[in-house]
């Protein structure tokens, strides 16, 4: 959540920064609120105080004067206790609204309405023209017999596939490289739980805006995590993390799952948008002055390990329309998919701020020994299903094998893949 401080003292800057992320919500309603809660809370204290009094004169006394001041106590018991039913109702209405508020954009993004006005800063590798008719990797998986879509769907339904034979070998080839190289930065693996409580989901700051694309297990009042930020950040939730050990860096791999919500009719075939699947992905706690630094370095982690690949990609600035509520900076990197002749996005990597650690209670102590939110970061390693696609459709060859990227092979027991006789 945004600091309420801020939100006091300029709350025509929130406004705007709403409209910059073309979020909808009645600032004023939020004022008015918070002024009332404000007002009920100074109301409640003084009644308080007044019953605190009342106590003090009652000891002493006897007769009717103690019997009178009697009274007048319960009447105010009673007046607080209507004040404080108040107070709760205000207060709910007042942190609907506010938790609704997303993560200004920072100074330096780009004002525009949605992801046409986001800018490409840079394009790295050379596209490979192919001298054959090329396949997408729907093609390529069922050819070499390394996707099961069909089945699937008569197991799980639509928007669900099996990975097998080599691809599945592939996939945890892409783990092992990915984490290996990452440890080397300062990352600690880890692999987390995928079920998270609705108070960590929260804190992390995706339920105001879409909640339709989350799962939740209803009688166990748990959450499927979209990715493994969700589970990572809580981690920390309601502690004091060292100066000294900031930036506090993760790479999780985990499976997650989405509704694909609003989705219907998009890449409904194969694996790139589907409702589970396997992530390796960044986060980090750092000091709020390192932030920027500690975002192009996530950045520059992802195109380390999409050009050691060998994967033309290139790189998206987002705008403010396009950064999502707890976002208040984003790149994302769009791989080239020869099956598509188009780049498709598989990475992202976002600053969140203080945004997160406000609502996970997350702190440090700064050189004058004063708590401080720290900053948090996330940023996407593989995103494994489309890599894999891209993966597939950028080493296919002529005669229907795969090549397997030299960076792998030292974790796998051939170098390519080949149609099964």
């Amino acid at each position: 959540m945004i600091d309420i401080k801020i939100f006091r003292q300029n709350p025509e800057k929130i406004k705007k920064a709403c409209e910059d992320k073309q979020v909808k919500i009645n600032i004023d309603e939020i004022i008015r609120l918070d002024k009332k809660r404000r007002g009920i809370i100074k109301e409640n204290e003084e009644l308080k105080s007044q019953h605190n009094q009342f106590s003090k004169k009652i000891s002493p006394l006897e007769g009717e004067g103690k019997q009178e001041l009697i009274k007048q106590a319960k009447d105010l018991i009673e007046k607080i206790k209507k004040s404080d039913e108040l107070l709760e109702e205000v207060e709910k209405k007042f942190k609907i609204l506010f938790l609704q508020i997303p993560n200004p954009a920072l100074p330096y993004v780009k004002v525009g309405e949605n992801d046409k006005e986001n800018e490409v800063i840079k394009k790295w590798g050379k596209i490979s023209e192919f001298k054959f008719k090329i396949k997408d990797h729907i093609a390529i998986g069922e050819d070499l017999d390394l996707l099961d879509i069909d089945r699937a769907g008569k197991v799980s339904g639509s928007r669900f596939s099996y990975l097998k034979n080599e691809l599945a070998f592939l996939e945890y080839a892409l783990v092992q490289f990915t984490f290996k190289t990452l440890v080397k930065h300062g990352f600690t693996p880890m692999v987390p739980p995928v079920m998270i409580k609705p108070k960590a989901m929260e804190s992390m700051g995706y339920l105001e805006r879409g909640k339709e694309e989350i799962y939740q297990t209803t009688q166990d009042n748990l959450y499927l995590v979209g990715t493994s930020e969700q589970s990572i950040g809580p981690m920390h939730m309601n502690e004091i993390l060292e100066k000294g050990e900031l930036p506090k860096r993760y790479v999780s791999f985990s499976t997650c799952f989405r509704r694909e919500a609003g989705s219907y009719g998009q890449d409904v075939k194969g694996i790139l948008r589907v409702h589970q699947f396997d992530k390796i992905e960044m986060f980090s706690f750092c000091l709020p002055e390192k932030s920027e630094e500690e975002h192009k370095f996530l950045l520059q982690r992802e195109e380390e390990l999409v050009q050691a690949l060998k994967i033309p990609y290139q790189v998206i600035k987002m705008c403010t329309g396009d950064l999502g509520g707890p976002a208040a900076a984003k790149y994302d990197i769009e791989c080239w998919m020869p099956g598509q002749n188009r780049y498709r996005e598989t990475h992202s990597t976002s600053n969140c701020t203080d945004f997160q650690a406000r609502r996970l209670n997350v702190k440090y102590r700064n050189k004058d020994g004063n708590l401080e939110f720290v900053y948090t970061l996330n940023g996407t390693a593989f995103a494994v299903g489309r890599i894999l696609i891209a993966i597939l459709e950028n080493y296919q060859q002529k005669d229907g094998s795969i090549k397997v990227p030299k960076v792998l092979r030292q974790y796998l027991d051939f170098k390519k893949i080949y149609r099964k006789k």
